[in-house]
């Protein structure tokens, strides 16, 4: 079958335009093996799921491919390999899963004109960083902000020690977390940052314990987060324990055990529950193909594909075009909530706080509102039996 891409008016003559049975060619490069492929092996996941689901449609005028590559987490091999896939004539890459991943892809996407659209990456950096880049993933920006506001006024948090990793993520993400705490009245007592490749965590948290903050916010990617709340529950520390969406994975709620109890983060809203029918096949036939439930990277892996395909809609199959396309898409219904990009390439979406309770994730909001109701009814149920005496 013969790939190729309309560029303009010169293919359109040269090729007779894009037939019905022309291949439309997408790619990505996630971190399928390495220290962060917890999170590229779930947005695979999701990557194919949304495959499936665009194949089994009748009412596209071209087949669409998708063919993946493992960067195994290093920001080099990923920017060689989204220029092999550029080179190769795919259409636009879903790539960057971590922050310096992206940033290293970024000047490779706007050498080929193409676009590049990250399913996780959120580092404040990448903000307007090309016209080619875009993520579904909310901006540090916002979680940051989330989580600095919500420390200081809703748990009423006045000092608090920063755990962070040397790593653009996780600067990226303290940074805001830190001017907004500070913003509202608490106290940054100090900063701690840990090099790459670091195994011990002992003398950080020794140093933790000796500050005696309220609370502890970790700043770090999953297996970092996993091990650094656990030593601090070894350590019995008594304080909030506060970190960030990467934390967000089931698997690794599960491994920390009782330890990731009433540790609160921010993340986008995805919830396998709910009325929400588009939500509901999705988890299904995910479940089915997978034989687990989707989790947040997942759903955000197949709302990069998904997002692609609603692109490709606006701006036809025109390669030089195709970002005109993804930036003129509005209220697109994802699962992670409605896609839209602003003029800087970033999905506007607002992460909310949840809290580990019995292993499970909550929202903090939410659950506030449900106890406070439930009270209320029992309350009444109680009037109600005085006034029967």
């Amino acid at each position: 079958m013969r790939r190729y891409l309309c560029s303009g008016v010169l293919s359109l003559l040269l090729l007779g335009g894009c037939a019905p049975d022309e291949v439309i060619e997408f790619g990505a490069v996630l971190p399928l093996t390495g220290p962060y492929e917890i999170y590229g092996q779930s947005i695979k996941k999701g990557l194919e799921s949304a495959l499936d689901e665009i194949q089994q449609r009748d009412d596209l005028p071209y087949e669409i491919t998708l063919t993946i590559l493992d960067s195994e987490g290093d920001p080099e091999k990923a920017r060689r390999l989204l220029e092999q896939q550029y080179d190769g004539g795919v259409f636009a890459v879903v790539g960057g899963v971590t922050t310096a991943e992206a940033l290293a892809m970024v000047a490779e996407a706007d050498e080929a004109e193409r676009v590049l659209i990250s399913p996780s990456a959120s580092s404040p950096e990448l903000t307007g960083i090309s016209k080619n880049f875009y993520r579904v993933f909310p901006s540090d920006s916002r979680e940051g902000t989330t989580m600095g506001n919500f420390a200081a006024r809703k748990l009423q948090i006045e000092n608090v020690v920063i755990i962070t990793k040397e790593d653009p993520f996780a600067r990226g993400i303290q940074e805001v977390f830190k001017t907004e705490f500070e913003r509202n009245g608490g106290s940054v007592t100090e900063v701690i940052e840990y090099p790459q490749g670091a195994g011990d965590f002992s003398g950080f948290i020794e140093r933790v314990m000796t500050i005696s903050p309220q609370a502890v916010y970790v700043a770090a990617y999953a297996e970092d987060t996993a091990k650094m709340i656990q030593a601090l529950r070894d350590k019995n520390f008594e304080g909030h324990i506060l970190t960030t969406a990467a934390f967000a994975l089931p698997e690794v709620i599960e491994q920390v055990g009782s330890d990731a109890e009433k540790v609160f983060l921010t993340r986008a809203v995805f919830e396998l529950g709910g009325e929400d029918p588009h939500i509901t096949t999705f988890v299904e036939a995910f479940r089915q193909r997978h034989g687990l439930s989707p989790d947040l990277y997942a759903a955000h892996g197949y709302d990069s594909l998904m997002v692609l395909l609603a692109g490709l809609k606006e701006s036809g199959p025109f390669a030089g075009d195709f970002w005109k396309g993804v930036r003129a898409i509005r209220d697109y219904p994802g699962v992670t909530g409605t896609i839209q990009f602003d003029e800087k390439g970033d999905a506007q979406k607002f992460p909310r706080v949840y809290v580990v309770e019995s292993g499970n994730l909550v929202d903090y909001e939410k659950e506030v509102e449900r106890r406070r109701r439930e009270l209320l009814e029992r309350l009444r149920a109680l009037e109600g039996q005085g006034s029967g005496d």
